[in-house]
């Protein structure tokens, strides 16, 4: 039997997460308070409603529970790197400070961070209504997935949901990125486009081990007893490039079966299949 391999949790430091960690700028400037647009639109997605209860899989800076503590909502984070389980308890502690001095001391929702792994959540059984994992599967190698998210139905709710972004799409690195890269290469800005697309945030290279496409993250989710929607979507494409390259970008974004391909983000929402 192969090795079962796990990313060390040291790779993800504090200069990581504000450095390279899609989002940082945002966090940077707000210290969290504001959700960066992936974030935004991921969030968007999972329908909170406060008296809901939610966690965070890999909750990294914590920006999502400060949001969530911003709209009355229960929330819980794990992250198994400590750099990460340190900056969300200050973010958190930051909101919840302000929460106390606005509306006094009985103002504030439940929120705390754990320091876990995905594939262990120390939470009981049908504890929540909604779940989000938000930029973690990539990071998780395929039997830490499967695993994972058969821990994630174990702590949702029947009538519960489950909420994933991660990106990139895996059909686009192998597939189209090697286009987009001849064609601007053409255009005279092939060193903005490294052979290996990891590169071009080279951490990546380290931690980003399991890419998905719609049909292996719906085959990944079938497998742990969910059903649900999974669709493809990309970031705003706001360059005025001319005619031809946005009819090009027109086809490549817009019309299948080329959009399979080069939309980068992959959304999922997930119920039980029950």
């Amino acid at each position: 039997m192969s090795e079962q391999k796990s990313l060390p949790s040291t790779l993800y430091t504090e200069e990581y997460f504000l450095t390279a960690c899609e989002g940082y700028d945002v966090f940077t400037e707000s210290e969290g308070e504001h959700l960066s647009r992936r974030l935004r639109d991921a969030f968007a997605v999972a329908e909170v409603q406060p008296g809901m209860r939610v966690l965070d899989v890999g909750c990294g800076r914590g920006e999502i529970l400060r949001h969530c503590l911003k709209l009355g909502i229960e929330a819980y984070g794990v992250d198994y790197a400590e750099a990460a389980t340190q900056m969300a308890r200050r973010v958190i502690a930051i909101e919840q400070e302000r929460k106390v001095g606005e509306n006094g001391e009985n103002s504030a929702v439940s929120a705390a961070v754990f320091r876990s792994d995905a594939k262990h959540l120390p939470f009981p059984t049908a504890y929540f209504d909604r779940v989000l994992m938000y930029d973690v599967v990539e990071h998780l190698y395929p039997w830490e997935l499967q695993r994972a998210i058969v821990e994630v139905r174990r702590v949702l709710r029947d009538d519960g949901r489950f909420i994933i972004h991660t990106a990139p799409n895996r059909w686009y690195d192998a597939y189209a990125y090697p286009w987009v890269r001849r064609v601007r290469t053409l255009l005279g800005e092939g060193h903005k486009y490294p052979q290996d697309p990891r590169a071009i945030t080279p951490v990546n290279q380290e931690v980003h081990v399991n890419e998905q496409d719609i049909l292996s993250m719906r085959r990944a989710l079938n497998l742990a007893g969910f059903k649900g929607k999974i669709w493809l979507d990309s970031p705003p494409q706001n360059r005025d490039e001319g005619s031809v390259m946005a009819t090009l970008r027109h086809l490549a974004f817009e019309v299948p079966p080329f959009r399979w391909f080069f939309e980068r983000e992959l959304f999922a929402v997930a119920s039980k299949k029950l």
